[in-house]
């Protein structure tokens, strides 16, 4: 049975387990965890036709200034293909484990150069421990910085970044395509060999295949220029997918024993935000809009997150757990205020 809920749906005595296991079952009695290998299958199918003629019709079009309005639909294009190749990571598209490397193989390293186990290494670590200072990557030191006590020690030029950091957020995003491009090789030197064997000449051959392409179909100028615009749209467009998410939420303290306690469904819930939206939202975010359920179930197939939303909202009312969800542009702001926040001391 459900605890009693004292405060912000924390439970008197909370068991390990017990408050996830009956929302588990119900999931898994209306089959949302089934795979959904024919709705993958024909949406990828179609993406890559989408990728070739939008491929076409640059080469078609020549070396002029006019093809660079090419980079907006390949952009668009590209992070479908990341979806899948994040999808495929969580074995949503298939069971097997062989099949679901092969397809992320295919969609990151090949078709983007970004390294798949380097993606599914630390997603995975995120995944465990969302926004948790200490274990999950996504909120540890870089460019940017998540807390207070983490802003207390920059210097420099970093300073001056985390004071600013929320208005300078949006601008960074467009450097991201080609950063992911570089993490991926970076971490070919910690992949074991059979792993780098595989993915070093994936990532080579993407690289050389998308330089081919552009000087093929312009000058030299025009495709620096493409290939400039194109990943600053692309780094964008995945930043604004993932950054609503986890930004502004809960943040795991562990020397805090009642964090310590979370089970599972506490642990994802309270650090995770919804995005409301139709089909159009969850084409754009890729189905990372039901963040909450992805979180709980990240093995469940992106056309089920949202057949489960309105369990897990129950389930989660029930226990008096806050369940977030709002709208794109207020799920930024909320971002922005907590980087802002965070920045708040060093602009004294």
């Amino acid at each position: 049975m459900p605890q009693p809920a004292t405060g912000l749906g924390t439970p008197a005595e909370p068991r390990a387990g017990s408050e996830f296991a009956p929302l588990l079952k119900t999931v898994k009695g209306q089959g949302l965890l089934d795979r959904r290998t024919g709705w993958y299958a024909v949406r990828i199918v179609l993406n890559l036709l989408a990728l070739a003629a939008t491929v076409t019709a640059m080469a078609l079009t020549g070396d002029t200034w006019w093809t660079l309005l090419y980079a907006v639909p390949l952009c668009v294009l590209w992070a479908r293909t990341a979806f899948f190749g994040h999808d495929a990571g969580h074995a949503q598209i298939t069971r097997g484990k062989g099949a679901g490397r092969l397809i992320g193989l295919l969609h990151s390293d090949l078709l983007l150069g970004m390294s798949y186990a380097w993606w599914n290494d630390k997603h995975n670590r995120h995944h465990a421990n969302p926004n948790h200072i200490d274990k999950d990557p996504d909120v540890g030191v870089g460019a940017l910085v998540w807390t207070q006590k983490q802003a207390e020690r920059r210097e420099g030029l970093a300073r001056w970044l985390t004071r600013n950091q929320a208005g300078l957020f949006f601008p960074m995003l467009l450097l991201e395509g080609i950063a992911l491009k570089v993490y991926g090789f970076q971490d070919l030197k910690r992949q074991p060999p059979r792993e780098r064997a595989v993915e070093a000449p994936l990532l080579v051959l993407h690289i050389v295949g998308y330089v081919a392409l552009l000087l093929t179909v312009m000058s030299p100028g025009k495709a620096l220029t493409f290939a400039l615009l194109h990943h600053a749209l692309f780094g964008l467009h995945l930043g604004m997918t993932f950054a609503p998410n986890h930004k502004g939420m809960e943040m795991p303290d562990p020397d805090d024993p009642d964090h310590a306690a979370w089970g599972h469904l506490r642990r994802q819930v309270l650090t995770s935000r919804n995005v409301r939206g139709g089909p159009v939202t969850d084409w754009l975010l890729g189905g990372l809009n039901y963040q909450i359920e992805h979180h709980l179930f990240p093995n469940m197939p992106r056309p089920h997150l949202r057949l489960a939303q309105p369990m897990v909202r129950a389930h989660c009312a029930a226990l008096g757990i806050p369940y977030a969800e709002t709208s794109l542009t207020d799920s930024y702001r909320q971002a922005l205020e907590h980087m802002h926040e965070v920045g708040a001391p060093l602009r004294k």
